[in-house]
């Protein structure tokens, strides 16, 4: 009872501490957050599940929906993903490293990187495309984490994020916060709660030599170097709340598990996620969800313009799926699970046939 108090406490006090919820699904609001990279989860099996694993991810895999989740990892656990957007024109490839220390919790260490490809350069005496050469432009996300186990049934966890983006010559650098908070009970524990505060921080800006104009005043020989300023942008924040239950069968040789998931978004609409997971032992999962985005953009856009054909503002939503494949590697100097898992992923999207992403997991 008592672990369920602290529970409500800290839900209580993530509501506090980001006022800016308060107006989540303002339609004012919708757009003008900066940074969307970190709307797009790079860990390949919550990504299959719709990210409704707010109350029952583990590992690195939970960085994205829950950090508290990597307090359940027990040893070392490496992860490498590959994601593939917009018909395969950006990538996006991560990858990570946690490591248990004991009772002292779980630390890990992320890398997320963004290609957006080769785009053409146009300028105001070269308007066409491919006239004058390419740039190519990416996002960096560096997550540094920690997350512990209080007991059996709670876990906390925080991450510190640095974010950079740019072209060589225009560059962005911020920094984001996320924290949460898990909580399982029953007999097998079997049902489980978790809040998520994400990507909440001070507003970002870019600068660089690209910004800067050089030309001649009018009438005279005389140059000269104007700087524009960028305007600022905030960071798309969010707060996610989920439970998941766990039906256990044949002495839990067989496992399926529901899981539902509420996320506040600052700057965009409101998402609500319902997802199914089936599991033989730790061998093999199967798992899909299904992500609903109320409607209401019609009003403000009668034509349709910007948004999809249903009214939604994010571009993943829907339909999502995906599939896990373990296989363990016995050790003779150890009785310690060790497994390696090869996991698929796809997640729709209003434009652009969806994104496959495949990830390589290592548990020592």
């Amino acid at each position: 009872m008592k672990n369920i108090y602290r529970i409500i406490i800290l839900t209580v006090l993530g509501l506090m501490i980001v006022p800016d919820m308060a107006n989540a699904g303002n339609d004012d609001r919708r757009g003008t957050a900066g940074a969307p990279e970190l709307l797009l989860n790079p860990w390949v099996r919550s990504a299959g599940w719709g990210n409704v694993n707010t109350s029952c991810g583990k590992g690195i895999d939970a960085l994205f929906s829950n950090v508290a989740g990597l307090g359940r990892n027990e040893g070392t656990e490496g992860y490498f993903s590959y994601s593939s957007l917009y018909s395969n024109s950006v990538n996006n490839v991560a990858a990570g490293l946690a490591q248990s220390l004991g009772n002292y919790g779980v630390l890990s260490l992320t890398l997320t990187s963004m290609n957006y490809g080769t785009i053409p350069i146009t300028t105001e005496n070269s308007p066409e495309a491919n006239m004058v050469g390419t740039y190519s432009a990416s996002t960096t996300t560096i997550a540094v984490s920690y997350a512990k186990g209080f007991s059996s049934s709670i876990y906390v966890g925080a991450s510190v994020k640095l974010i950079t983006g740019g072209t060589s010559n225009v560059t962005t650098t911020g920094v984001a916060i996320d924290a949460g908070v898990q909580y399982a009970t029953g007999q097998n524990y079997e049902y489980k709660f978790g809040i998520a505060l994400k990507n909440w921080g001070p507003p970002m800006s870019y600068g660089g030599d690209g910004l800067s104009i050089q030309g001649t005043t009018t009438g005279s020989n005389h140059s000269q170097t104007v700087e524009q300023r960028s305007a600022s942008f905030e960071l798309p924040s969010s707060l996610n709340i989920g439970a998941s239950y766990d039906l256990l069968l044949a002495e839990q040789t067989h496992r399926v598990t529901f899981a539902g998931n509420f996320a506040s978004m600052a700057f965009s609409k409101d998402q609500y996620t319902l997802g199914i997971e089936y599991g033989f032992k730790n061998y093999l999962m199967v798992r899909a969800a299904y992500t609903y985005e109320e409607k209401g953009m019609e009003e403000i856009f009668p034509d349709g313009v910007g948004v999809g054909d249903d009214g939604t503002t994010n571009m993943v939503s829907g339909f999502s799926a995906g599939v896990s494949a373990c296989v363990p590697i016995k050790s003779k100097t150890s009785k310690k699970e060790r497994y390696v898992t090869v996991d698929y992923g796809f997640r729709n999207t209003r434009i652009f046939g969806g994104i496959h992403s495949v990830g390589l997991t290592f548990a020592l």
